[in-house]
């Protein structure tokens, strides 16, 4: 069964279970064993050494994992310690008095956002963290926080060129220049452009369709879950008052912060050795040791600077270590669950077969290949959870089409992978920034996994169409055509089930 299709069904039965049962650890556990069954051909001892040893032992002994770990515990950690300062409860009394919609507490959300889009995962915690008091004054529904988290996290790194994720295409590409390729495919990025212009949309008119009408009409009357699960209801750190704490207890440590984490991630890059210039020092950084060395020295400048102020004893603070592992350990089990199911897919030989089958078939679609290259990015990013593995094994195959396609078409078929790469890592269960943007929201993750489906759908198909018309074109004059198909479905959707203007339940109405 190795390097067969065979490969991609314990990352489907997992997915599948996961929407079906509304169960995330026994699904994603199910696919797990199923994994070990396939590649040991169900030998019943083989199948939990296999699971075990290769599996969730490997997953735990990467050095890339254990540090997008330990990253989640000391921003988990961190997060505990501006709310027990009171800065997150100042900010959010400071930002009640100058947001006074909900318009304007998503709008404020998605200027943020643009400012942290230097990493996928520090977005989606930093973004969440700060922001989560003023979406809660504002009765918004913590699916729908979670789903502008996600949907500015990935799609947002993805067209910003001093961020990991141009460092990690650039990184990928031979025989090119990796950021001015990644910097020119951005106009022709459709999936990650149309989802920012599509929040914007959502913003200004208060449409919601799908599973999130649902819970946005429950956040208006109180409910912020909707469902019985809730694992963040009784979160004991959220929303302490200390009457010596200023908006500049929450403001200075997040600036510390983002200064801390890209510091260290031009470190690890060779910028301060001199190997590198700025944008070479991001193609080449380790983000995981970057980040988690950053979060870490802000800990620790954070924990004096709160003493110093007299806001946080030492030994509140060292309790908030504890506390932040606490909340974060829901995201942190799935997320050794997802790297764990994906060893089991690596087993199986998934990057083998992705390769042979796209290799053999890649230049049979003419003018659709970019729609073709979106399609199938889409769909292995939403199997395997992984938009970086993705576009590892899509990009390299695209890129040496280069002798056979012209400056243009190679442009548009690279941006094609990349942006179908975003938009199954931004849909599926198992992708670790989905994982994120749940624990960033303190939302149940299969309640943002079911209700940001139907958005990321919607954008998905206009960015198929465009890609189409794009490959016919080999023209930037594809993009403004996306731009009003996204506009007139978006139109579509809302006269069909979205919020009407007369609805009482409108999410726009100001909220006490």
């Amino acid at each position: 069964m190795f390097g067969t299709a065979w490969a991609l069904l314990p990352p489907l039965v997992a997915i599948i279970l996961a929407l079906i049962t509304k169960e995330v650890y026994s699904s994603l556990f199910i696919g797990i064993l199923l994994g070990g069954c396939l590649a040991t051909s169900f030998h019943p001892i083989a199948v939990l050494e296999t699971t075990l040893k290769d599996g969730f032992f490997a997953a735990l002994s990467d050095t890339w994992n254990i540090g997008i770990i330990m990253f989640l515990v000391l921003l988990g950690a961190f997060v505990a310690l501006l709310n027990k300062s009171g800065g997150s409860h100042a900010y959010g009394e400071w930002a009640k008095k100058r947001i006074h919609s909900k318009r304007g507490a998503l709008a404020s959300t998605f200027v943020l956002s643009l400012l942290l889009g230097i990493d996928d995962y520090f977005h989606c915690l930093t973004v969440g963290s700060v922001m989560l008091p003023v979406n809660d004054g504002h009765h918004i529904s913590r699916a729908r926080f979670a789903y502008q988290i996600d949907a500015t996290a990935a799609p947002l790194c993805m067209i910003f060129p001093i961020s990991s994720w141009a460092a990690a295409v650039s990184g990928m590409v031979e025989g090119y220049n990796g950021m001015e390729l990644f910097v020119k495919a951005i106009p022709y990025n459709f999936y990650s452009l149309l989802t920012l212009l599509m929040i914007l949309y959502l913003i200004m008119t208060g449409l919601e369709y799908g599973p999130m009408k649902k819970h946005e009409m429950n956040a208006l009357k109180g409910d912020l879950f909707t469902t019985p699960e809730r694992p963040y209801a009784d979160d004991a750190t959220d929303n302490v008052v200390n009457e010596r704490a200023t908006v500049k207890d929450l403001v200075l440590p997040i600036v510390i912060l983002f200064v801390c984490c890209v510091c260290f991630l031009i470190y690890t890059g060779g910028f301060f050795s001199g190997e590198n210039g700025f944008i070479g020092a991001f193609a080449n950084s380790d983000a995981s040791i970057g980040l988690a060395l950053g979060s870490l020295v802000a800990l620790i400048i954070v924990v004096f600077y709160y003493m110093a102020r007299r806001i946080v004893s030492f030994r509140d603070a060292m309790e908030c270590i504890p506390a932040g592992f606490k909340a974060m350990v829901p995201a942190i089990l799935i997320l050794i669950f997802a790297l764990t199911l994906k060893n089991m897919t690596g087993l199986l030989g998934s990057t083998e077969f992705v390769t042979s089958f796209v290799s053999a078939n890649i230049d049979k679609f003419g003018f659709v290949l970019p729609a073709v290259l979106f399609a199938l990015a889409v769909f292995i990013s939403f199997s395997t959870g992984t938009s970086w593995g993705t576009f590892g094994i899509l990009i390299p195959i695209a890129v040496s089409l280069g002798s056979v396609l012209d400056e243009k078409m190679l442009l548009i078929c690279v941006s094609a992978c990349l942006a179908g790469s975003v938009c199954g890592d931004h849909c599926s269960p198992i992708s670790d920034t989905t994982i994120m943007a749940s624990a960033g929201a303190k939302c149940y993750h299969i309640n943002h996994v079911n209700t940001q489906l139907p958005y990321a759908l919607t954008v998905a198909g206009v960015s198929l169409v465009t890609y189409i018309i794009a490959g016919v074109t080999e023209s930037i004059i594809s993009l403004p055509i996306g731009v009003v198909l996204m506009l007139g479905t978006l139109i579509v959707i809302g006269k069909i089930t979205g919020f009407k203007k007369d609805d009482s339940l409108n999410p726009l109405a100001d909220a006490e």
